[in-house]
């Protein structure tokens, strides 16, 4: 199994590479999402500590499952070889209507195959108003490709 653009990387393909995994993450599909990553994947997302497309799975199912409206939107940062770093921020509400703007940033590591082998990610959540939400295409589904990205939200962050 494969998931091009292969490392190692160039701008272009580094962009190419946060887009594809912003457009998986918007479909809230988690089987779908699992195939980016290596079969013995391993994650840190926030204090929790994975390994396996089939931990991913289930941490994904119990996200959506949580985070209502869900809207994602990443940001490449660097790159090397075979490893990207981006920024992201998503929004979504909880059970009782809350809405949050989540932060953060993830260092990615890839196999030849362009297959996701780590995946460490830091994220800090902020309550925001309803009125506040800045992400507000139709969902799930992907941004569209004429919507402002990080650097061009109102704040730019």
């Amino acid at each position: 199994m494969s998931r091009p653009p292969f490392p190692p990387f160039t701008r272009e393909t580094a962009m190419q590479k946060v887009r594809g995994a912003e457009d998986g993450w918007n479909s809230r599909n988690p089987e779908k999402v699992s195939l980016a990553y290596t079969e013995d994947s391993i994650w840190r997302n926030r204090s929790e500590f994975l390994q396996g497309r089939a931990a991913i799975v289930k941490f994904l199912t119990g996200k959506w499952a949580k985070e209502h409206e869900y809207r994602l939107v990443k940001e490449l940062w660097g790159f090397t070889d075979n490893r990207i770093a981006v920024r992201f921020q998503y929004e979504w509400h909880d059970d009782a209507g809350h809405w949050f703007r989540s932060y953060g940033n993830e260092n990615w590591e890839f196999d030849e195959q362009g297959l996701m082998r780590r995946r460490e990610a830091s994220i800090n959540d902020v309550g925001i108003w309803e009125r506040e939400r800045q992400f507000l295409w139709d969902a799930p589904g992907p941004r569209p490709a004429d919507y402002p990205g990080l650097a061009n939200t109102p704040k730019g962050y």
